[in-house]
């Protein structure tokens, strides 16, 4: 308070004489701030040579702080071009995968064979979802079990005619045995009989030319007179031809007896079988027929029955068919739901392809010109996971890229040039579609 008082006894014209000059408003401040912190320069003083003043440190410690976020600025925002035109690398990358559409072979109605969610993963060789046609064309199938079953009602009869004619064939056959027999031992006696002739005749002609050896002498001596000569040299003839024709006929009988041990049979008076004979031949030939029927009938029955299984395997494909995972993947897109009417040929669901991933990038055109399918390159994922080696094995450059992936590569637009990079790596299999970073592609010697 005396300070003050003192500051506002002070004369004007005093406050401006220790300096006359200074007639601006700085000059009147420093006078003023001399006349009221006079008495406490002693003490100041002391401070000042004691401790810096804060009102010059604090501008050093922001000059500083300014200089080095300047600096890192300028390390961040200057290293990035840097590197990049040191390095091949991509300006834009994804993570991709291919693509496996499931499409149903045939039309009808779906139903879930397993509840199915968003990104729900499966394994190769499940099945997910089942189509039925309750509408399925049938008529062939109906038409051969038809046929089977008409071919099936026959063979009983058939069968039974055959067995029918192969019993009368072996009673003819044994009727003609048993006529073959006894003409063979009717043969055999008559031949018998004609020796027995023959030798009858034999002996009448030995008879006869003794009675004519007799004749003839007597007749010399006028003993036998002439007509009884001609006599006994006419049974003498009569005696030799008769023996000529027993002989004849045994002949004969030998030549039936023959033909009757083969099979044929001589005769006057029927042909060269029996009616026996003749029966049996025709009801082997109706046997033989039936027999054939019947294993025409068992061949078009097996066949049939080929052609039904065929049949049914085809109607059960165009009546009813599992759609079934090719790969291993989670589920990417459900195109249909439970009780949904499809079309042979309409898409169900796309399964990722998680066997390799697909990287898909875009380069500038300066990199695109260096590129070679099978370089190296390293996917570098912008969340700071691991890298992820890979190889070049498609350039498409402004060209319209592959549409079986997951992530359409157009969607990547700061350049046109596009890059497709393979990998098998276990973090690329791990299928985490859609993670963006960058591409680095290893250098190599071009020819001078």
């Amino acid at each position: 308070m005396m300070d003050r008082s003192r500051a506002a006894s002070v004369d004007p014209a005093s406050a401006s004489s220790p300096s006359e000059s200074k007639t601006d408003a700085k000059g009147l401040q420093e006078a003023l701030h001399e006349q009221l912190f006079a008495h406490d320069e002693p003490e100041r003083a002391s401070d000042v040579q004691t401790a810096p003043e804060p009102g010059r440190r604090w501008p050093h410690l922001r000059r500083g702080a300014k200089i080095a976020i300047g600096l890192a600025i300028l390390a961040v925002f200057g290293w990035l071009p840097l590197r990049a035109i040191w390095e091949y690398s991509s300006v834009e990358a994804v993570l991709n995968s291919r693509l496996v559409t499931l499409r149903t072979p045939i039309g009808g109605r779906v139903s879930a064979v397993q509840r199915l969610t968003d990104q729900a993963r499966l394994d190769a060789g499940t099945v997910v979802l089942r189509v039925v046609n309750s509408r399925g064309d049938r008529t062939r199938l109906d038409d051969l079990r038809r046929q089977k079953s008409r071919l099936e009602n026959e063979r009983p009869s058939l069968a039974a005619k055959l067995a029918s004619a192969q019993a009368a064939q072996k009673d003819l056959a044994r009727q003609a045995a048993q006529f073959r027999d006894g003409r063979v031992l009717q043969l055999e006696a008559r031949i018998a009989e004609i020796q027995t002739s023959i030798e009858a005749a034999a002996a009448r002609r030995d008879e006869a030319s003794a009675a004519v050896e007799r004749a003839s002498s007597l007749a010399k001596s006028g003993n036998v007179s002439t007509v009884e000569l001609a006599r006994l040299t006419r049974e003498l003839s009569v005696s030799q031809q008769t023996e000529l024709g027993a002989r004849k006929r045994l002949d004969a009988a030998k030549v039936e007896l023959t033909a009757a041990r083969n099979g044929s049979f001589l005769g006057d008076s029927y042909n060269d079988r029996p009616s026996s004979v003749q029966r049996e031949e025709e009801m082997r030939q109706r046997a033989g027929d039936l027999e054939a029927d019947l294993a025409r009938i068992d061949t078009e029955i097996a066949w049939l029955a080929n052609e039904i299984i065929v049949e049914e395997v085809r109607f059960a494909d165009l009546s009813e068919a599992n759609i079934t995972t090719p790969v291993t993947g989670p589920v990417w897109e459900m195109m249909t739901s439970p009780g949904e009417d499809v079309q042979a040929g309409q898409p169900l669901l796309k399964v990722l392809d998680c066997s390799g991933a697909v990287i898909t990038a875009n380069v500038t055109e300066s990199v695109y010109n260096r590129l070679q399918l099978g370089d190296r390159a390293t996917f570098e994922p912008n969340d700071g996971g691991d890298p992820i080696s890979g190889t070049v094995v498609n350039l498409t450059g402004a060209a319209g890229a592959p549409a079986n992936l997951a992530i359409n590569p157009d969607a990547l637009s700061k350049e046109p040039y596009r890059v497709t990079v393979a990998s098998r790596d276990a973090a690329a299999r791990a299928c985490t579609v859609g993670r963006t970073g960058r591409v680095v592609f290893a250098r190599h010697e071009t020819a001078p």
